[in-house]
Formats: C-alpha cells, structure tokens, sequence
C-alpha cells in the first residue's frame, strides 16, 4: 500500500517532509506523496488498486489543528474557522456549526455512519473533489474559503474556485489544507441541507442541496405574483447543487428569481423550476439523468419550504450519536521502525514493515485477535469495528501504523474475565446471532453507544447501528437485544 509511513510532530516538520517527498517522486518518477488525516479515502483507494503504492504523511496526531473557532474579521462580521482535522462529529456536536454553520452540520450528519464520521475530516472531504461530497455544497452555499500552506508560503482561495473538475483541484503536490473559514450565519440568515441517497445511511448522494438566505425586515411587500406579503422579502440567496455537474454548482437563476420577493408558493415554485435547468447531470449507477433532474426541482422546493416554516433543524431534536462514549487521549508516537499499540490492555507491536495492512489485517494475523471480521475492506458494512482510543472506528479503514501509541478494544476485550457484556449477553438471550459474523460489530458499535448514552432512544439506536449490516435481515432481534440491554442499564425502582 505504501513505500513509508511517516507521523510529524509539528505542522511545519509535516510540510518540511511533503516538500522533500514530493522532490523525490518528481527525481525518481515515482507516485507523488499523500497527506492523510482519517485516511478513509485513500484505505479505499488501496485497496481497489486504483492508487500506487507511495509515501503516507500522516498528520492526525499533529496538535491543535482540530479546532473550531469564531473570530472577528477586519470589517467586524463573525467567521467560523475549522481547523485540517476537525471531523464530521466534532462539527456535529459544535453548538457553534449547528446555530451558526447549519447547512455544514446538517451536511456532516449525512456522511457515512458514526464510524466513518468520527475519523474524517471535513478538510479530507473537500480535498477528495467529489461533486457528490456532502460538505462540499454545504460549504459552498456558506461561501467559504480555504487556506493552503507549504513551504513556499500561504494563499486563500474561494472554495468556489477550488475545484477544476471531478476530483480535481487547484492544490499543488507540495500545499496542504491548513485552514476552512466561513462568515458564521447573522440573526437574518438561515440555512439548510438536503441530500437524496439510495438509503438512509453510508449512502452516496443521489442529488444533494445547501440553501443560504438573507431575509430583511418584515413589513407588507409587493410579490412578483402580484400579492402583498408580510413574510421578509429575500435580499440575498445562495443555492448550491451536488451531484448534478463535474463539480458543485450554483443556481443562480433561481437566486435572482427569489431576490427581493418572499418564499411563498409562487416563488418556491419557479425558484425550482430554475434549479431544475441549471443541472445537467449524467446517467449512473444510482441514477439516470432525467430522475437527478427532477430531484433537483423536488429538494431545492422542499429546502426553500422548510425554510419559510423554521424547520430547518427539524431531524435534530434527537441528539446525534457518536459511538464515541469512552474519551481516552492518544499518545504521540515516535516514527520509529516498531511501535507499540494497547490492545485489551496488553502491549502488541506494531512490525516496522506492515505497509500493506490496516488495523483490521493487523489485528487478526499479528495479535491472533480473529473475532474482528472482514466484511467489505470498505468501510461499508462495521463488521470491523473496534474501540480506538475510546472512539468506534471501522479498522478496515486505519493504517496499522496508526495504532502506534493508540489503545484499542476489540470484542474479544469488550467483556471482563468475570461475565460478558450487557450487550453480548442481550444477543445471547434475545437469538440476535444468526450467521454470527456481523456480530462483532454491532456489539462493539452498541458498547460505544452504552457509554455515551446509558438510555439511548429507538432512533439513537438505529443511528449507532446505521453502519453496520445484518446480511441475515436479524435486525428485529439485534433491536430486542438493544432494547434489553437498555432497559437492564436503568436504576430499579
């Protein structure tokens, strides 16, 4: 997978290391460097064979870089900086993004599963250029910008001006991500995001969309149909498409349709009329382009009606879940040639020449730990998920390297010596366990949710388990087990 795995300890030594590896690809004609954070993406791409073998910088231990901040800007407005490894659940449970940056907390909640969301990062998203990516829209629609450092210094770019095209950018080889800034939403400013997948989770977007609106005062104003309204008349708007051209795009003649009139039926009507002729979207696998087009219409209206009625957070009454009760701060690990990890409470080295494993191959063929299984080697269907550092992640998608100074539970460790896990034992007497090979996951992704959240309820259940799959359609049985084992966690009365 890759020719060496690197781990910075400073921001300056990780750009330092770019610079030179990627001076050393361009000498030798070898595959350029890669910076990696989650590394969801590029575990993926490894594994289908559609990237070479190349150098792993691997910045996600580097410090303070996982910020989300509010500053001032030189003309007073208010602006939201997430910092290179910010990830889609801290985005998610940011009071801040949520009141402030609503289309992106919105958006970051449609990726993936809780697994997948607690390892990548929003800046991975964006840099990985595709024009089904959740967050892309969102953070258009918000008109941020992003900024890009190496060693030859900084520049800001637009993130509007980012993308050249399907999975294309204007980032050099030797530049990385540093910085994502957006003017936080004002008192008269909403925003909303919608997505349209072929299931409810891990999905990719079929047709995704991010709205923005400036409203002004209220007051009776005249409507392009000919009718007076007191709903704010829109003074700015800005509507964002996924998945419906090369790259993110806006509608701008449904904005200027919307610009100085209310959203009431008539202009919701049109507006997405106008949605509907700014895509021009292609035939897929999930989709034919006739039906993307038509969906357009169908979100763009629903986005705009939501926000004339203020339900815009109306999926957010319940808390989101992160499988990620047991908060246990890593340990930076040196880039040495072995490293060790904790694994249910016992050291495991970490051999110097596993370049070709992730976390999940590790765990089975080096520590003898086989009851983590291997479904898809994607990230699609949580058979592999563990406990890393108190956070369940999907293990097919961690470079071994990574564990290094790390501490991991796998099932094996989900119990102690004197009886099983709640949950575990929930399986056992509810008949949860039909082929058995999902188990694991399920259980480790429900132990993750215990600690959170001792009384979750029905759709916080669902939405820890939303990564994992059941290939024997078990689930009304692993959903008693759950059900058992929350009613056994509450105090008796």
């Amino acid at each position: 997978m890759w020719t060496q795995y690197f781990s910075p300890t400073s921001l300056d030594a990780a750009l330092e290391m770019l610079a030179e590896q990627v001076q050393f690809s361009q000498r030798n004609g070898t595959a350029l460097p890669r910076l990696i954070a989650g590394g969801t993406d590029i575990m993926i791409e490894f594994e289908r064979g559609v990237r070479k073998a190349c150098a792993i910088i691997d910045i996600s231990r580097l410090q303070d870089l996982n910020r989300i901040t509010l500053e001032s800007n030189s003309l007073g407005n208010d602006v939201i900086h997430l910092g290179p490894l910010v990830t889609h659940n801290e985005v998610i449970v940011s009071a801040l993004c949520v009141e402030r940056a609503t289309p992106l907390a919105l958006a970051c909640r449609e990726v993936g599963a809780p697994q997948i969301r607690n390892r990548a990062t929003v800046a991975g998203n964006l840099i990985t250029a595709s024009p089904a990516n959740d967050t892309i829209t969102a953070l258009i629609a918000l008109d941020a910008q992003v900024t890009l450092r190496s060693v030859r210094g900084s520049r800001v770019v637009p993130l509007a001006e980012f993308y050249l095209g399907v999975r294309k950018t204007v980032m050099q080889p030797d530049e990385m991500l540093i910085d994502i800034a957006m003017p936080a939403l004002k008192p008269n400013q909403h925003g909303i995001y919608l997505k349209l997948g072929l299931r409810r989770a891990q999905a990719i977007s079929v047709v995704n969309c991010a709205v923005v609106i400036e409203q002004a005062p209220t007051g009776l104003i005249a409507a392009d149909d000919g009718n007076t309204s007191a709903t704010p008349a829109i003074t700015d708007i800005r509507i964002a498409l996924g998945a419906v051209a090369p790259k993110i795009i806006r509608a701008e003649a449904a904005e200027r349709s919307l610009v100085g009139n209310p959203l009431s039926e008539f202009t919701i009507t049109r507006a997405a009329h106008f949605a509907q002729s700014a895509a021009t979207p292609i035939s897929d696998v999930r989709s034919s382009a006739t039906y993307r087009q038509d969906m357009v219409g169908v979100l763009v209206e629903r986005a705009l009606r939501r926000l004339e009625t203020g339900r815009v957070l109306a999926e957010w009454a319940s808390p989101a879940v992160l499988v990620a009760g047991l908060q246990v701060a890593d340990a930076s690990a040196a880039n040495s040639d072995a490293a060790t990890a904790t694994v249910n409470g016992m050291a495991y080295t970490i051999p110097a020449d596993a370049h070709d494993k992730s976390v999940l191959r590790w765990l089975r063929e080096d520590c003898g730990l086989i009851g983590t299984k291997e479904g898809c080697a994607e990230g699609e269907c949580g058979a592999c998920t563990v406990l890393m550092d108190g956070k369940a992640v999907m293990s097919c998608l961690v470079p071994a390297p990574r564990a290094a100074g790390a501490a991991l539970t796998t099932i094996e460790g989900v119990g102690d010596d004197e009886k099983l896990h709640p949950l575990q034992q929930a399986f056992i007497d509810c008949a949860a366990v039909q082929c058995g090979y999902c188990t694991p996951g399920f259980i480790m992704s429900g132990a993750a949710l215990f600690v959170e959240n001792g009384n979750p309820s029905d759709g916080q259940i669902k939405e820890a388990i939303s990564g994992n799959l059941c290939r024997c359609t078990g689930y009304y049985k692993i959903l008693e087990a759950f059900d058992q084992t929350r009613r056994a966690m509450q105090p008796q009365q």
